[in-house]
């Protein structure tokens, strides 16, 4: 009997060590900022054979992946990725929106109560504080008893905060200006380790004050514009937005080290950071699952600078495919091939510049919002006798005052119905919904559909405006991005590593499905409030 038994739990603690050693010692997260999926097929033919076609090579391609709630901004995104819901539930409803408590603007990572490390700047005191709910990188902590990292990094504050999640165990972001510094906050920590001590205190970053021309001979960049046009902003300093770039000359001029946020050698410096905290880290060394998210923000302000359809956001994608062969191969090396997973995605695509779409009689614009704001006061004058029924106008939303609805002896829904039957006679506002209509009525198709999903009851807007598509409030220089268009939630999604099948599909996906099947490849309990669902049949 004592043999028996003897076998009976040799077999179950088989089975245990079976079902741990499949599972990856580390799962990296990457967001390319701002990445529309046509870079993966428009750019295709340029790219090496270790980065994005690795990848789609090796792993799984979601070709018809797509974003499943409006607005399609930075913050949202990035969080939406990692905790499987939308705005309506995780509340982080735009990069800054109004705050209908305190009645100010607030930032999504902003936080008053901690300080900045790495810096006295007043500036980057920042924690993931204003996020509801869990990601999936808390909720690994929680299954390992707090053993398995997780560590966020990126350009950009809230890339690296908010995908890391709550219990993060660090979050590292750049300070650029007259620093080029990696920085962090008290929430993590009261001082930066010694190995971002050593990078900062290190050349990496001075040494890409230099000059960036394109990789390959432009001549053979034909899946992009002209280099001289109509459509690009540039940098301060240089008469036209066109290669070669002495990034050490315009820095001057372009708020020092910031300029390298508007290169590709941004991209670079996080992969530098992202190799560098593998290492001292020791991320992936033992079979309890660490977590890594790196979010690459440069192509976003690249996109906003020089437009979708430039030579520089063509070269900034060639170049960031070197940089995630780089990564891989380090990868490959220190957490070992086969023993890591990897997944891709992008926190919103952009819209091509809306000069150069009316230049080929496709119908875009610029929306005029002085014009539309003159003419809606005159509207509230006449209709309320006063314009303080409003509080803030921002994001698409518009914010009353519901002290003075009260007070005026209105009801609130019949205000707000009044500023719908408004505004959708304004020139290019496609559709315009309630406050109400959002909270009462299910929609399930459609733009009304993603509104409702973007829509958060306690911090969202009384009404909810949408305008013509290819119609933005931006300059006519650079794209921009935050509809439910195609052009704005239609995103890469690849899998590839530890535990994923190879291969493709057009069915489509959602972007709140990633976490649930990074949970589900964990066996961990899924994000407290994802709404998305495991693509089970990316799972080996």
């Amino acid at each position: 009997m004592r043999f028996f038994l003897s076998l009976l739990f040799g077999f179950f603690m088989s089975l245990s060590t079976v079902a741990q050693n499949q599972k990856p010692k580390l799962v990296v997260g990457i967001v390319v900022d701002q990445m529309r999926y046509d870079y993966l097929t428009r750019f295709n033919g340029k790219y090496g054979k270790g980065g994005f076609k690795r990848m789609m090579r090796e792993g799984f391609n979601c070709k018809n992946n797509h974003f499943n709630y409006v607005p399609t901004y930075t913050g949202p995104g990035h969080t939406s990725i990692y905790t499987g819901t939308t705005p309506k539930y995780h509340g982080v409803i735009g990069n800054n929106w109004y705050d209908k408590e305190v009645k100010e603007m607030v930032y999504c990572a902003g936080d008053d109560s901690v300080k900045a490390v790495g810096t006295d700047s007043e500036l980057e005191r920042m924690s993931p504080h204003r996020m509801k709910t869990t990601t999936f990188a808390d909720e690994n902590r929680l299954f390992t008893q707090m053993r398995g990292k997780s560590i966020g990094i990126s350009i950009k504050d809230r890339g690296a905060i908010l995908p890391a999640g709550h219990s993060a165990n660090a979050a590292y972001w750049f300070r650029g200006k007259d620093e080029g510094n990696f920085v962090s906050s008290t929430y993590y920590m009261v001082t930066l380790p010694e190995w971002v001590k050593k990078f900062n205190g290190s050349k990496v970053v001075t040494s890409y004050l230099k000059e960036w021309n394109t990789l390959y001979n432009i001549e053979d960049y034909t899946e992009s514009g002209e280099d001289l046009n109509d459509f690009e902003r540039g940098y301060t300093g240089k008469k036209t937005a066109t290669f070669p770039y002495d990034l050490k000359k315009l820095a001057k001029t372009n708020m020092g080290f910031d300029i390298l946020k508007q290169s590709p050698y941004g991209n670079s410096i996080v992969t530098d950071f992202a190799i560098q905290a593998v290492k001292a880290e020791s991320l992936g060394k033992d079979d309890i699952t660490d977590v890594l998210t790196v979010s690459f923000s440069s192509t976003d302000y690249i996109g906003h600078n020089f437009g979708v359809n430039s030579k520089e956001i063509q070269d900034t994608y060639l170049r960031l495919d070197k940089d995630l062969e780089r990564f891989f191969n380090v990868l490959d090396i220190e957490v070992g091939e086969g023993e890591y997973t990897v997944f891709l995605t992008a926190d919103h695509g952009a819209i091509e510049v809306p000069a150069y779409l009316q230049s080929v009689k496709i119908p875009a614009g610029y929306l005029k919002l002085s014009e539309r704001k003159k003419r809606f006061n005159t509207f509230l004058t006449e209709t309320f006798g006063t314009t303080e029924i409003v509080d803030n106008i921002s994001n698409n939303q518009i914010f009353l005052n519901r002290d003075k609805v009260k007070a005026l002896g209105l009801k609130l829904k019949d205000v707000q119905r009044a500023i719908v039957d408004e505004q959708i006679t304004y020139s290019h506002v496609s559709k315009a919904y309630t406050a109400t209509t959002m909270s009462s009525v299910n929609f399930t198709t459609g733009i009304e559909a993603l509104l409702q999903m973007g829509y958060n009851q306690k911090r969202s807007g009384d009404v909810i405006i949408v305008n013509d598509p290819s119609y933005i409030s931006y300059g006519k220089t650079g794209s921009t991005h935050g509809s439910g268009l195609n052009y704005d939630t239609h995103v890469p999604l690849l899998f590839f590593g530890k535990g994923v099948k190879s291969g493709y599909t057009y069915k489509k996906t959602e972007i709140t499905d990633i976490a649930p099947t990074m949970s589900a490849l964990l066996g961990i309990s899924f994000p407290n409030f994802a709404t998305g669902q495991p693509l089970e049949f990316v799972l080996k």
